[in-house]
């Protein structure tokens, strides 16, 4: 299966394959840990500064992430629009990665 074999649908799925699937929701998984953890922290009163660095832990993953997930979507569903015609895809993908930058 090739990078166009994931690609969006006409009703905005996306089938990913079931390696790089497992791998998001294993990186998902464990950011939701974190947040547990982060949680058990404040019930804790922890140290501030410790949570904070949990707190970047967690940003770090999630933008890790959002990393995969947008080189995904541009090998995929972005290329297979844009073949079809679509550039419209062009300014959703902007204003995601705008929305991602923050």
């Amino acid at each position: 299966m090739n990078d166009r074999d994931h690609c969006c649908s006409s009703d905005r799925a996306t089938v990913r394959p079931d390696k790089i699937k497992a791998n998001l929701v294993s990186r998902l998984n464990r950011v939701e840990g974190q947040i547990r953890g982060i949680r058990g922290m404040v019930e804790k009163d922890v140290y501030c500064d410790d949570i904070l660095n949990q707190i970047a832990a967690v940003q770090s993953a999630l933008n890790a992430v959002g990393k995969m997930l947008l080189e995904g979507h541009m090998k995929s569903c972005v290329i297979e629009r844009i073949q079809q015609g679509d550039s419209e895809v062009i300014d959703e993908l902007l204003k995601t990665m705008n929305k991602l930058m923050k």
